[in-house]
């Protein structure tokens, strides 16, 4: 029986209460552990660390999910913050793109939610808008605080996102800020129907999918399915790899679960 694929899942730093404690923590909310579980990965916990570790600890990894969590800071993409962003975590900005440069250079999936996709586009040079009301007008991407809402998206026809989930949908969303100019090397794989960029998918690597809203709470399980398929395939390329084989694995990349690049 093949291993199943180890992916990483970013966290937060922050003070957390169970039982009789009160302490700093590395936490991340369940759902994210639970979906890759289900979709038969194994995960891990990758709390914030110094940035120069970043290579060695995605090189024991199959894949990277980018989590969601605080607004990135605008000092990364030249701008001034606005009176509603929040306040910068500038460890976990540094230790997250060091992970995603370092899983984009061995190029391993990389899946990014919510801020992780905002964190995709910052560092393929792009920006963000830093309050979406402010540009569209309304609240419909974070109508209440502490709750996930649903809205529709409409994915683009020949992406990878467009494939696993066509056509429009509802999807789990909280969110103020989006992508604005968009980074090199990426394209537009969904928006809503405000015209706000809902995803995100890399032209050079094999797979590098960022989307805006939060997949992990179960409505769109063929994403993160999709994500385990291409670590196993990967794991699969780097086994082949070790054992000096010039098959570079037994397994194919499943039709419909890991699409064929598109550029």
């Amino acid at each position: 029986m093949p291993q199943q694929p180890l992916i990483g899942l970013t966290t937060f730093l922050a003070t957390a209460q169970w039982g009789e404690w009160d302490l700093p923590a590395a936490v991340l909310p369940a759902a994210y552990a639970s979906c890759v579980h289900a979709a038969g990965g194994r995960a891990v916990l990758l709390p914030p660390d110094a940035p120069e570790a970043a290579a060695d600890v995605v090189g024991r990894l199959d894949a990277i999910v980018l989590t969601g969590g605080e607004d990135v800071d605008p000092a990364l993409y030249g701008a001034a913050p606005h009176p509603r962003t929040g306040p910068p975590v500038r460890e976990r900005d540094a230790w997250e793109q060091a992970v995603l440069a370092a899983g984009l250079a061995r190029d391993i999936p990389v899946l990014g939610v919510c801020r992780g996709m905002q964190l995709m586009n910052v560092h393929a040079g792009g920006t963000l808008i830093q309050h979406l009301p402010d540009r569209v007008g309304h609240h419909g991407h974070n109508p209440y605080r502490g709750h996930f809402c649903a809205h529709a998206v409409t994915t683009v026809a020949g992406t990878r996102t467009g494939a696993l989930l066509p056509g429009t949908r509802e999807v789990a969303t909280h969110h103020h800020q989006a992508v604005d100019r968009l980074g090199a090397g990426l394209t537009v794989a969904a928006r809503a129907a405000d015209g706000t960029v809902e995803a995100i998918e890399s032209t050079r690597h094999r797979f590098a999918v960022g989307v805006q809203w939060h997949p992990e709470m179960g409505v769109d399980m063929p994403l993160v399915q999709a994500l385990v398929a291409a670590a196993a395939f990967s794991a699969d390329i780097d086994e082949a790899s070790a054992a000096g084989r010039k098959e570079r694995t037994t397994r194919s990349s499943p039709e419909g679960i890991f699409p064929t690049q598109v550029s």
